[in-house]
């Protein structure tokens, strides 16, 4: 076992954390109210109307593909009478699907940015950082759905989820992600570089942004009724303090 082995899945997974969890305080300790989309749907909504659903939905999907996948042990499939043929299928046609409208809604997101004017120039570096972090991220994921199809196919969770399940044992088991093919590993390099970035970008809404849909704030706006201007009680009278203020009449020479 190489020096370089040990670096990428012993010592970075929990430097990645460490990142994860102490940037995530600090922007909510300087940045609270920051914790927002910036959203651009004054400007276009019409591709953010078909591309938002798109994005959010199916990442929703394959976070939940993935949290099955690598935390639920194959001993506990196999008690629950679940085949590996059907696991295997119901992951590429389930996990498929998400993953292709994951990326079309992308896709559709990266489009709209360049295209409008005004959400392009909101574009910020942050997001210029994340966009192709997160674009190879989902590249990579897809392809090695792809090449599990086949049914000599690389089992992940024999190698893949061993290792990450043993991150929580604090007792990595490097050898088990070293094995791995390169697509798995580099899918796996790249989500750590987009959670390294996440707390310093738009991501980080995905925080708040479920329990913000439940409690909408207020919007505060303005009336089109034009307000009357105060008029203080020592120059209307106190009869007069809340009557609408009186024309002015043009003098006479």
């Amino acid at each position: 076992m190489n020096h370089l082995n040990i670096t990428l899945w012993g010592v970075l997974p929990y430097l990645d954390l460490a990142l994860f969890t102490a940037g995530t305080a600090w922007r909510y300790h300087y940045d609270r109210f920051g914790f927002t989309t910036r959203s651009s749907q004054l400007h276009e909504s019409r591709l953010l109307s078909v591309g938002g659903p798109l994005f959010h939905f199916g990442l929703l999907f394959v976070a939940a593909g993935h949290a099955i996948g690598l935390v639920v042990p194959e001993s506990l499939t196999e008690r629950l009478h679940v085949t590996e043929g059907l696991y295997h299928a119901n992951a590429l046609l389930v996990g498929g699907t998400a993953g292709l409208a994951t990326a079309a809604g992308l896709a559709l997101l990266l489009y709209r940015r360049l295209k409008v004017p005004a959400v392009r120039a909101a574009t910020s570096r942050s997001d210029r950082a994340v966009y192709p972090v997160l674009a190879a991220v989902l590249l990579a994921g897809l392809t090695a759905t792809a090449t599990g199809a086949s049914a000599d196919a690389y089992d992940y969770r024999q190698g893949v989820s061993v290792w990450f399940r043993s991150l929580f044992a604090l007792d990595p088991d490097v050898p088990a992600m070293a094995h791995a093919p390169l697509v798995y590993r580099l899918h796996a390099l790249l989500g750590m570089a987009l959670f390294a970035l996440w707390p310093f970008s738009r991501l980080v809404h995905a925080f708040t942004a479920p329990l913000g849909y439940l409690a909408r704030p207020y919007v505060v706006y303005r009336s089109r009724t034009p307000a009357h201007p105060y008029r203080h009680p020592a120059l209307t009278g106190p009869d007069d303090a809340d009557a609408p203020p009186r024309k002015r009449r043009r003098a006479h020479r």
